[in-house]
């Protein structure tokens, strides 16, 4: 059974190491899965792309529509993504007939502490100009399916918590 977990938070606030954590879960589970990451995506088919809101946009637009595809071929998909719009995630929500949004919800003074690409070391210096959540906008989701803390659980608690959510809401059997 196919359906889409849809990760939204600032950089460095856990979506891929939650959406590898889960990926190796369904493939334990002999599940077709897929994780569709934000930056593998963007390096791959959208690499002509920005950070203006109309490339965002475009991105995020793009990642929707191979979820799409996936999904309907019997694929768990795994969006890690920033998506910082709420009307891009809605468009998500609509397209997606079995969706889950997920708010990895990390306070922005975590994720710079974490800064695993070192992005938020460019913003400060002025080198990135529109960073999601540091000098540009992220609208947090205000009706998601859940919100995961990464800063007060464990990566197994928090995809622990994306499982029983999708088994919740019936997307699992």
């Amino acid at each position: 059974m196919s359906f889409v977990v849809w990760m939204t938070g600032f950089s460095g606030s856990g979506k891929t190491t939650i959406a590898r954590w889960l990926e190796e879960h369904y493939k334990g589970e002999g599940k077709r899965v897929e994780v569709l990451d934000g930056d593998e995506i963007r390096n791959n088919l959208s690499p002509g792309l920005g950070f203006s809101q109309e490339d965002r946009t475009a991105h995020n637009k793009r990642v929707i529509y191979l979820a799409k595809i996936l999904s309907r071929n019997g694929v768990v998909v795994l969006v890690s993504l920033i998506s910082p719009y709420t009307k891009v995630r809605e468009e998500a929500r609509e397209q997606l007939p079995k969706f889950m949004e997920v708010h990895i919800n990390c306070p922005l003074e975590v994720c710079m502490e974490r800064d695993v690409k070192g992005l938020y070391a460019k913003a400060k210096t002025g080198e990135i100009k529109k960073m999601t959540g540091f000098s540009d906008t992220y609208e947090a989701p205000e009706n998601p399916e859940l919100v995961i803390a990464t800063h007060t659980e464990t990566i197994a608690e928090s995809a622990q918590r994306i499982l029983e959510k999708s088994r919740e809401l019936g997307f699992e059997q």
